[in-house]
């Protein structure tokens, strides 16, 4: 059960990025599950990394979603970089 409720959340809060940060973003299903999940490991690394969140703590939501919006513009301008595009 907990792999299902990583994959709902991690969907949710992709989504709730890809519409907070402007812009089209050609993301699947599966890039949009990835992007969540990865931006609240991301927040809760930093999180403790900072001594905002202790050891075993996930990482808020709204800072999920903030650190997958940055997650989306870095990739953004990684493949803006490869297609030529400035």
């Amino acid at each position: 059960m907990g792999i299902l409720w990583t994959i709902i959340l991690g969907f949710v809060i992709g989504v709730m990025a890809k519409l907070l940060h402007p812009g089209k973003d050609n993301m699947g299903f599966i890039a949009t599950v990835l992007l969540g999940i990865g931006g609240s490991f991301l927040a809760g690394a930093v999180g403790q990394y900072m001594g905002w969140y202790q050891a075993g703590e996930g990482a808020g939501f709204i800072v999920s979603v903030i650190v997958s919006i940055l997650l989306l513009v870095i990739f953004g301008k990684i493949r803006n970089s490869q297609s030529g595009k400035s």
